[in-house]
């Protein structure tokens, strides 16, 4: 298994760019609930870099990985 680096360009936008539209609106995406997130799982992801983040930050919450972000906040 390699050990891929995540890019601190995309964990720094999950703790500054916010939700754009819905229940969670201008919520950072890095502080969105599990379920919201794993709402858009279920339903699919929106396209494009919304959707990356909110993938990103899916596999972030589901995976303990939460650790990634602090040093960022």
């Amino acid at each position: 298994m390699e050990n891929a680096m995540p890019n601190p360009e995309i964990l720094k936008e999950l703790v500054t760019m916010k939700m754009p539209f819905g229940k969670y609106k201008d919520v950072k995406i890095a502080d969105l609930p599990v379920s919201y997130l794993e709402w858009f799982a279920a339903q699919g992801f929106p396209k494009g870099k919304l959707g990356m983040l909110l993938s990103t930050a899916h596999i972030i919450k589901t995976n303990g990985l939460g650790h990634l972000l602090k040093p960022l906040r």
